[in-house]
């Protein structure tokens, strides 16, 4: 049945109330991102060896509150998974295992640490091996060629004393001693935001199991000053790289254990760590996604059509503009004219913030077609054109870094970047631009219709894959540019559509249980779709006004890959969401009277 127009507005006034309480007092949204075992582990184990190599105790409080919030948190099944929502898995378990080990929890020999341990052991054992060797090749095995995750886990587990380090493949550090335009011609085996994984870590190796082959050896004793000189240029003043308490932790872990406690990098990644505890004594897996969550936030209420009502669009403006890269960034070497996901330090300009913001500003700046484009759109554009790739699709953070996963073109972020260039009216020279990235999302659909997105997954989906996402996210660039007959556009509403699950929500893929983060963006297509998808609109609004009515909104669900199969969930997704669904819902109602 049709839904009542009193039910959807009371629903979406409930959500965009709750969507503007959450803003601060400058105006924009700063979000919440989730507690993490991994990056609480990661992070004691940092605070402990540091303050091993440095003989003292300055930092046993929050160890000691990170184990216990670590004990806590633990999954009923022994192992533990990235967010307290998420399922157990082999690279969290090992870590928070190592951190018992690490931190002197395993030493001091407390009934409660040594059942903990004890349940960790068994359901490692009963999945992956009893062994450490078996327990390593598990862990390469997860991640294939690419090492930017399963090189840190190991180099981890190998200072703790729990493998061989002749189980850890080795990191050319000595690279990062290139220019950086080099580095996609080198075949690094990391991906291009783990500079300095590769630089910390890949010493800490070279440290404890140097390579037989002389002329290399002494090619990376010869490189471990100037190496070091990189990393210190390209750690942010905040100490944390990326903001990201994984990766920071990984640096200031393998530079204490090979003599190096004391060296700047270590030090302001120790500040970082201490700064950015959580006060329940766990770490998130980054500091916020400031930029992120007020972009996705202003286009929510622009997709509504309530933009106008939104009483503080000039602060937000000004804010948002001042959140653009003026300079070359040190880190990975990008032009300026970029947005990174963050107000902090750490962020680096990437191809999903980027578009988000251009969106967010057209929405935001008065501007009419034909008039010039304001000097950060200019460059903005500038920017996303300078990153695509031959193959036509837009890549997170460098251009031509292809050959791992999470450097390659993403349908996602390509259709981001489409959507945003066609905002400003982009014709020649993007052009062209413009018909590649389509030809790129047409090859990139699967035989079924949908599309795969690259850093969002759901770890109820096959594969932990989310074609849901990645389904949504592409049509709405065939939505915005009046591109809905086209072929691909035509299949992947029909995947759309008979993916709904029958409670009327979406999950990440046919079959995975219903969320307000993807029914959410599934409906922001069916919304504007045509009469084909009049039964899933209304069982979709149906499903998501039922979850409002008792905060479901509240409650949000693991849904983003950070890294390489890392997981996390935002305080501020299933809210954004529910507006821009119900807002383009509550759109469609007024325009056909009284139904939808």
């Amino acid at each position: 049945m049709p839904v009542s127009a009193k039910s959807l507005e009371a629903a979406y006034q409930r959500a965009r109330s709750a969507l503007l309480a959450e803003r601060t007092a400058e105006g924009h949204w700063v979000g919440e991102l989730s507690p993490s075992a991994l990056s609480t582990a990661t992070a004691i184990m940092a605070l402990a060896q540091v303050q091993r190599a440095l003989g003292d105790s300055r930092f046993a409080s929050l160890i000691d509150g990170g184990l216990r919030w670590l004990m806590t948190n633990q999954n009923t099944d022994g192992g533990w998974g990235d967010t307290t929502r998420s399922f157990s898995n082999i690279s969290t378990t090992m870590l928070c295992r190592a951190a018992l080990h690490l931190t002197g929890a395993v030493a001091r020999g407390d009934a409660a640490t040594l059942e903990s341990l004890r349940r960790a052991e068994a359901w490692l054992g009963e999945r992956y091996g009893k062994t450490p060797s078996e327990l390593a090749e598990s862990v390469r095995q997860r991640y294939g060629v690419d090492r930017t995750f399963a090189v840190p886990i190991l180099t981890t587990c190998a200072i703790a004393g729990l493998v061989e380090w002749r189980e850890v493949p080795p990191l050319p550090f000595e690279m990062a001693c290139f220019p950086q335009s080099w580095y996609r011609f080198l075949r690094l085996h990391v991906v291009s935001y783990a500079l300095p994984a590769l630089i910390a870590i890949g010493q800490a190796i070279h440290h404890f199991r140097p390579t037989w082959n002389p002329i290399t050896r002494v090619l990376r004793w010869a490189t471990k000053g100037s190496s070091l000189n990189v990393l210190r240029a390209i750690q942010p003043s905040s100490g944390g790289y990326l903001e990201a308490t994984p990766l920071t932790s990984f640096v200031a872990l393998s530079l204490a254990s090979i003599g190096h406690a004391e060296h700047p990098v270590a030090t302001h990644a120790v500040e970082f760590l201490r700064k950015s505890v959580l006060g329940d004594g766990s770490w998130a897996i980054d500091s916020n996604l400031a930029t992120w969550v007020t972009t996705l936030s202003v286009n929510a209420l622009a997709a509504a059509g309530d933009l106008e009502s939104f009483d503080r669009t000039e602060p937000i403006r000004d804010w948002l503009v001042g959140q653009q890269f003026r300079e070359r960034h040190p880190f990975t070497g990008a032009d300026p004219g970029g947005w990174g996901w963050t107000d902090l330090p750490g962020s680096v300009p990437d191809a999903d913030d980027s578009p988000g913001a251009l969106l967010a500003l057209r929405h935001l700046t008065a501007w009419s077609p034909g008039q010039p484009r304001p000097a950060f759109v200019q460059q903005g554009i500038r920017w996303l054109l300078g990153l695509q790739n031959r193959d036509g699709g837009w890549p997170t953070f460098c251009r031509g870094w292809g050959h791992l996963p999470f450097d390659r073109s993403g349908t996602d972020l390509t259709a981001h970047v489409l959507r945003a260039l066609h905002a400003w009216d982009a014709v020649l020279p993007t052009a062209s631009a413009m018909v590649r990235g389509f030809e790129h999302l047409g090859q990139e659909q699967r035989l079924d219709g949908s599309w795969l997105p690259l850093w969002f997954g759901n770890q109820h989906a096959a594969d932990d894959e989310n074609p849901t996402y990645g389904t949504a996210k592409v049509l709405a660039a065939y939505r915005d540019l009046g591109r809905w007959t086209d072929k691909p556009a035509v299949r992947g509403l029909h995947w759309l559509l008979a993916n709904q699950n029958p409670d009327g929500g979406w999950g990440g893929g046919g079959g995975a249980p219903s969320s307000m983060e993807e029914t959410s963006l599934a409906m922001e297509i069916v919304a504007d779709a045509g009469p084909e998808a009049d039964q899933a609109r209304n069982a979709g609004a149906d499903w998501l006004i039922d979850r409002l009515q008792h905060d479901d909104w509240s409650l949000p669900t693991p849904i983003g890959f950070y890294f390489a199969k890392l997981w996390y969930y935002e305080k501020m997704y299933p809210l954004v969401g529910a507006v821009a669904a119900l807002g383009r819902l509550r759109k469609r109602w007024r325009s056909e009277n009284d139904t939808i």
